[in-house]
């Protein structure tokens, strides 16, 4: 299939399987300036185009496309406005456009149609409540099987496939087990979960913290987005990888995708101006999980290191979705849509307050409203980081409790 981008988007496209296929947009080959990314199946043997196309190849069927683009002067509207204008998703016609008629006078190639592609239908999602959330019992597995049943049977390793057929999911075969493996399962499922969490919210790897003795975390550094090996160096003579480690981080991979959707090389690259790096925290200054009974504070420093923009948004410890208040937007940031922007304070810094109700004398923008019944954890995120967050001058504080 072809997929078209919209210009001045940041995105990527994984398999079903959460394995990277391609950027696209600012970290991928159309640098942000949009283009045609022509997606082909897995083991696809036929023809090519000699040009006008991003090729990639995905190990199963389908792929989930996720981008994002961004505002203009805090108006979603022209952002909006060009998506529906460009992107597009419709099926390749081999020996159609990047196809040229030399090539098919060489008899390498069949000439096809060239035609409009059917136009791209945009459905309206705003206020639709959809479920998100994975299963966490035995209804994880029923998932698993579905995966595996609609995608070919090489989609994953063998070893992987191996685990999966030791409790009854093969491909082409139906998945019942009896009483006893499902009650083995459905523990599992649960245990599989609290591991997941426990992984997620208190890492033990001191490598994993972005700052020495700080709650503040990224292991995507340490772990690379393959979860083998660190992502590389930059420096005034270009990127200096690593040596491949030989081995996967089973914990890094199993945090990551419990606690965030979606993985990029563009989410653990340390190149400045493009992208996006995230910072999670699960504790508070004194190492506790955070209550969301409580008032905590956080301050952001003067240079705020985003080209972009800056958002620091609470998540629902059970869901991993964000955090569901009143309030509707658990953010606070640089930009004053949907919400009011956070002010900084006269020497620069901009203070942050995560609690119940807002706080006597602090401005709508800079206060986070949390529900006193249930815990939750943090996200920073930097678009188009800049080079003080990779050096670590730039530094927040971490996130204390104030009463």
């Amino acid at each position: 299939m072809v997929f078209e981008t919209p210009p001045k988007s940041l995105g990527t496209l994984d398999d079903f399987w959460w394995r990277w296929v391609s950027d696209f947009g600012a970290p991928g080959p159309d640098r942000g300036l949009g283009g045609k990314y022509l997606l082909l199946p897995p083991d696809y043997a036929g023809p090519v185009p000699e040009g006008g196309f991003y090729v990639a190849h995905s190990r199963t069927t389908r792929v989930m496309i996720l981008g994002r683009s961004f505002l203009e002067n805090n108006d979603p509207k022209p952002a909006v406005e060009t998506i529906k204008a460009t992107a597009k998703v419709y099926p390749y016609e081999a020996g159609g456009v990047g196809t040229s008629v030399a090539e098919f006078l060489s008899g390498k190639m069949m000439l096809g149609k060239v035609s409009e592609p059917p136009a791209t239908v945009f459905h309206e999602g705003s206020g639709v409540v959809v479920n998100t959330i994975p299963a966490g019992d035995f209804g994880a597995f029923e998932l698993i099987n579905k995966v595996v049943q609609q995608e070919p049977a090489t989609a994953l390793d063998p070893e992987l496939m191996g685990s999966l057929a030791a409790i009854g999911i093969i491909k082409g075969k139906e998945f019942s087990p009896d009483e006893r493996m499902k009650g083995i399962l459905t523990e599992a499922a649960a245990l599989a979960n609290a591991t997941s969490r426990s992984l997620f919210m208190k890492p033990r790897a001191a490598d994993w913290f972005y700052y020495p003795g700080s709650a503040w975390f990224n292991f995507l550094f340490v772990t690379g987005s393959e979860f083998e090996t660190p992502i590389p160096e930059i420096t005034r003579e270009g990127a200096k990888p690593f040596p491949p480690t030989g081995y996967r981080t089973l914990n890094g991979r199993t945090a990551f995708f419990y606690g965030v959707t979606g993985i990029t090389p563009a989410m653990a690259m340390r190149v400045p101006g493009i992208g996006s790096q995230y910072l999670f925290n699960a504790l508070d200054a004194d190492k506790n999980y955070f209550d969301g009974a409580k008032t905590y504070k956080v301050t952001l420093p003067k240079g705020i290191p985003e080209a972009n923009f800056w958002s620091l948004t609470l998540y629902d410890n059970q869901t991993r979705s964000m955090l569901d208040t009143p309030q509707r937007y658990p953010r606070a940031g640089s930009q004053s849509y949907p919400s009011p922007a956070a002010e900084a304070d006269a020497d620069g810094s901009t203070t942050v307050y995560l609690s119940p109700t807002q706080p006597a004398g602090v401005k709508r923008g800079n206060w986070i409203q949390t529900d006193p019944k249930k815990g939750w954890f943090a996200i920073l995120r930097l678009y188009s980081p800049l080079e003080p967050f990779f050096t670590r001058e730039w530094r927040p504080s971490e996130i204390q409790v104030v009463n």
